[in-house]
């Protein structure tokens, strides 16, 4: 499998190449016209200027234009009735988490109010953790909980939690960074929770919109077969003119999801709800339909956990939105070798996550999606390159009316689509060519993505893997975990975890951490705990964290009366 994972980058590469080698040799097989010299014109009588009024033949321009919109409506056709199968799967097995059959399952029985627990990831936050505290407790629907996972801090991130009054967990001997860290976090609470209690993970430099989780609650309390719903995340001030890039791309970015109605492409790791119910399938269906250690919600080898989450529910059905009234403000990357390392971790990540999952109907998106990168990396790339020659090649400027008009088309479109993001992006826009080189520096950073996976990538990970394997990477936007030992962690573990593979089924790491010290480096595992049951006789109770290793700390505010779910039958 790891030739198959690590040809991801080129196979993409290579179809869209193809793809642009076709459309070249379809314009140039017709005759081409000869040249004509560049006709003279004087402008307000005082420049004297050169001007080509060349323009590719009418049925070149129809045809690019009918190939792209085939092509964009074939994408859009097929991801519907994608979509639309998967909604009418009844199949258990298969789907859990298809609407159908949520809705077949959960018919006559009353789960209860709609309650929210919140995970923080953290590490060494102490700058921006009582901010995002704050923006909860401003919420017009608060969490009936707040849990601070912190992971290896050694500022005062730990400390102002308590202080807030909000409970914190520390993990135990997390070498998996912010997966494992959530991963321990959510053995804990899961296990207690009911079909409308929901998971909450945001990171801790993030600040919600007051109406964040009531608009999630209310559309969860709608839908009893909505399994998640993600956040509209947009750039934070400050950081110059790198900040305003990336705030016009957030802002494109919402644009395009409000355009398609708040259907998920991917579900923010800024802030995003899920069911319990999809969190428990999504840990069963580990090492069997989906890749990862069973047990585990997050894949702990997934370089994007978010991207690789939200591919794990579509494939067992889930159904997902990222509507309007959900926003969230996260930090932007203050240099520009902080966002190279930020984008070459999430390029690198979705390209590893296709290679995992491969072509199925849940990734068609994602696929389609890389292949349109590839193609407008190597059509930007000509662009340029056909500029700088002919900068070379000719000693007198020569004006083109045609392609003037077809930038003055793509300056306004790149104006209208950062309109609500005021007035600097609306500047920044019109200018153009910054962004060009912005989008030129995106594409590097795809090409670099491409040539770490396919020739000096990590061996991925196999669908089993021991617990205490860790990884061992570090970018700037990692916030949780890379401990020191993870890399000794992952060689010394590495023919043990082989060995063990056989008797893992229906397994999971222990609760907390994945190792028992005492035991060194060899994996502890128990038995998956069984979901619980929701009926008029029974009524979970959450787990008493004061009963816990002193690693958890609960705040006096953590816990509001009434927060119990009440399950009843209809």
């Amino acid at each position: 499998m790891q030739w198959v994972q690590r040809s991801v980058g080129l196979a993409i590469i290579g179809t869209a190449s193809l793809g642009a080698l076709l459309l070249w040799l379809a314009v140039a097989a017709g005759d081409p016209e000869a040249g004509e010299a560049p006709e003279e014109g004087v402008v307000l009588g005082v420049w004297q200027v050169f001007y080509d009024t060349a323009a590719p033949p009418p049925r070149v321009l129809l045809a690019a234009v009918g190939v792209a919109l085939l092509l964009a409506a074939g994408v859009a056709l097929f991801e519907r009735r994608i979509a639309t199968h998967a909604r009418r799967s009844d199949d258990p097995g298969r789907m859990p988490l298809a609407p159908k059959v949520v809705m077949a399952e959960t018919r006559g029985v009353y789960a209860g109010p709609v309650t929210i627990t919140v995970l923080i990831p953290a590490r060494n936050e102490e700058g921006c953790i009582a901010e995002t505290l704050a923006s909860l407790r401003a919420q017009s629907h608060p969490p009936e909980r707040i849990i601070v996972v912190a992971d290896n801090c050694t500022d005062r991130t730990v400390p102002l939690a308590r202080e807030a009054g909000v409970e914190v967990l520390e993990t135990v001997a997390n070498t998996k960074k912010k997966a494992g860290g959530l991963n321990q976090a959510l053995a804990r609470v899961l296990p207690g929770m009911g079909d409308n209690d929901c998971v909450m993970v945001m990171d801790a430099d993030t600040t919600l919109d007051a109406g964040f989780l009531a608009g999630a609650v209310r559309r969860l309390s709608d839908d009893r077969a909505l399994m998640a719903v993600g956040g509209l995340f947009y750039g934070g001030e400050g950081a110059g003119l790198i900040g305003q890039f990336q705030r016009n791309e957030y802002t494109r970015y919402q644009r395009d999801l409000k355009r398609r109605r708040g259907r998920v492409f991917v579900l923010t790791g800024t802030a995003s709800v899920f069911r319990a119910r999809a969190l428990k399938a999504v840990a069963e269906e580990r090492g069997r339909n989906l890749p990862g250690i069973p047990g585990d919600v997050y894949d702990t080898v997934a370089l994007t956990e978010d991207n690789e989450l939200t591919i794990a529910l579509k494939s067992l059905g889930a159904l997902m939105i990222s509507p309007a009234e959900c926003t969230v403000v996260t930090e932007v990357m203050p240099t520009w070798r902080a966002l190279w390392a930020q984008r070459l971790r999430w390029q690198r990540g979705a390209l590893e996550n296709l290679g995992a999952y491969g072509l199925r109907p849940s990734t068609f998106r994602y696929w389609a999606q890389q292949l349109g990168i590839g193609y407008g990396v190597i059509a930007l790339g000509s662009y340029l390159t056909l500029i700088i020659l002919m900068l070379i090649a000719t000693d007198t400027w020569v004006w083109f009316p045609f392609w003037i008009g077809v930038g003055l088309v793509f300056t306004v479109e790149r104006v209208v689509t950062v309109w609500r993001g005021g007035w600097r992006a609306r500047l920044l826009g019109l200018s153009l060519f910054p962004e060009l080189f912005y989008a030129t520096f995106l594409n590097v950073v795809y090409v670099k993505g491409v040539w770490d996976l396919s020739w000096t990538g990590r061996p991925p990970g196999s669908m089993w893997c021991s617990p205490g394997t860790a990884r061992g990477r570090r970018t700037a936007d990692d916030r949780v975990g890379d401990h020191p030992s993870g890399e000794h962690a992952a060689r010394g573990v590495h023919r043990r975890a082989v060995r063990i593979r056989r008797d893992q089924h229906h397994r999971l790491p222990h609760p907390g951490g994945g190792q028992d010290p005492a035991q060194g480096l060899r994996p502890r595992l128990v038995r998956h705990p069984q979901p619980a049951r929701r009926d008029a006789q029974h009524r979970p109770r959450r787990p008493d964290l004061s009963a816990a290793p002193r690693s958890v700390s609960a705040g006096p505010a953590t816990m509001r009366p009434g927060s119990e779910t009440h399950v009843t039958g209809l």
